[in-house]
Order: C-alpha cells, then structure tokens, then sequence
C-alpha cells in the first residue's frame, strides 16, 4: 500500500536489486473450510535431527543459516518447495513449525495433513511425493552425524547456527541423526517478511521522482524505501536499524536542522 501511494505522488520504484523481498521459508497451516495461515520458520530449521530436502530427495542448504539465504539455495535448485525431515526424537523435543514438542500432540497435524509421517523413510518419501532418493540421502547424512559432523554443508560450523541449536547435544548442538522412527515431514514454501525493492529516497529520506529530484514533503523509510542492503541479510536488524535511522533523518529535515 504504501509503494502504491507513493507511486501515486510520483515517486520511482527500484526494482533493481538481486532480491526483491526478505525471503523466508513458511508452512501453511489449514484452518479448515479450505483456509489456511502462513507459519515462517526461523529457529527450526539448526535444530539437531532436522534436515531439508527437495522433492528430488536432496539437501540443498546449511538449514541452520538465515532464513533468507535458506530462500535463496531453495530458488538455485529451480524449485520453489521444500521439505523439512525429521524424526520422533527431534520433533517431540523441538517440535517443527507449527508442530509443538511435547506434552503437546501430534495428532491434529497428522489428522489436517499438515505434518506427514511415516515409519521408514521410504514410506515418508512416498506420501510427501519426494523421490526415494531421500532414504539414500538421509543415509549419508546420519554417517557424518553420528560424530556431530556435516561435511557438505558444515551446519553447525559458525556462530548464527549454533544459537539456534540444541547445547544439551554435543559435539554439535545443529547435528544429530535422524534415526528414530517415526519419521515426519512438514512442506515450506517461499514467503517475505517485507520488499527490499522499494521507493527511491535521498540522504534526508526524501521519496525521489522518475527524474530522481525530491517531491516535496514526501518520506520514506523502513520497508517502503529500497534497501540499503542490496537485497542482501546481512544480519538481524536490517530493517528496523534503517527504519530508525531514516526516520530520524526524515524528522530532522522536516523540522530544518540539516
């Protein structure tokens, strides 16, 4: 709403950025009647005994990095769903997206088809429509896992990873194999916490026109304003730290003491 009102002063969108949106992964979560909500999964994903496939049966990603750069890998594949594979342990401690852990039950999300479960690996595979594929990569997951270790994305190797994690689990609070049945699966799709492509603004916050000249008592910041970031996550506070800022600078020129 507010790229279109300001479309409407004459303002100029840069849609140039690599990214047009904050990327992040989410589940639908029915309501029944056919409606559904939209659940974004931030912390889920580096828990140890989580891994996330494509419908070909692969991983794709270090499920532990933001969930931007999760987005990110995803569209590399040229697919825009994944799965998130678990087993019995993981879920009851950790729960997985809309699924809580224990004492809370399982079986209203079995029953709404939102969680999937099944007792062997190629028994998930077949009722998620992922390749056979999966038993195969979880296989070789669970090899290095065993030791804390994942040689092909290295979860759990750096600093943002591991505050997520588990630190009860040891070598590596991100890993751990996924080995006790049964096992379970939850869908994600792409979804955006907000645009990074946005209104062309000055130093003073000022919204531009398509000639980039200020219109008059016209400001943006915040998600309404391109980003400063180039459609990138460099870390938390992306959005907020230049709302803040860009806010500030907004009333300063407004009140004529730039």
């Amino acid at each position: 709403d507010g790229l279109r009102l300001a479309q409407l002063a004459g303002a100029r969108l840069d849609e140039s950025l690599p990214n047009a949106a904050a990327w992040v992964p989410v589940s639908r979560v029915p309501r029944g009647g056919g409606a559904f909500g939209l659940f974004p999964h931030f912390i889920d994903r580096a828990k140890p005994g989580v891994i996330a496939v494509t419908r070909k049966g692969v991983r794709f990603v270090n499920e532990g990095n933001s969930y931007h750069d999760f987005v990110q890998a995803l569209l590399k594949t040229g697919e825009t769903h994944a799965w998130l594979v678990t087993d019995h342990r993981a879920i009851r401690a950790y729960g997985l997206g809309f699924v809580k852990p224990r004492p809370l039950p399982l079986g209203p999300q079995l029953k709404s088809g939102y969680l999937l479960s099944g007792e062997t690996m190629g028994e998930l595979a077949l009722k998620a429509e992922i390749d056979d594929v999966l038993e195969s990569t979880v296989a070789r997951y669970n090899e290095h896992a065993q030791m804390g270790s994942d040689p092909v994305f290295r979860k759990g190797e750096n600093a943002y990873n591991r505050f997520y994690g588990d630190p009860d689990i040891k070598p590596n609070p991100c890993v751990a194999p996924l080995a006790q049945p049964p096992f379970y699966a939850v869908r994600v799709e792409i979804g955006d916490l907000g645009t990074y492509a946005g209104i062309l603004t000055n130093g003073h916050a000022q919204v531009l026109d398509e000639h980039k000249r200020p219109i008059p008592g016209l400001y943006a910041a915040g998600n309404d304003a391109l980003s400063i970031m180039g459609g990138n996550y460099p870390g938390p506070g992306i959005t907020l730290g230049p709302a803040m800022t860009f806010g500030w600078l907004a009333g300063r020129h407004l009140a004529g003491e730039t």
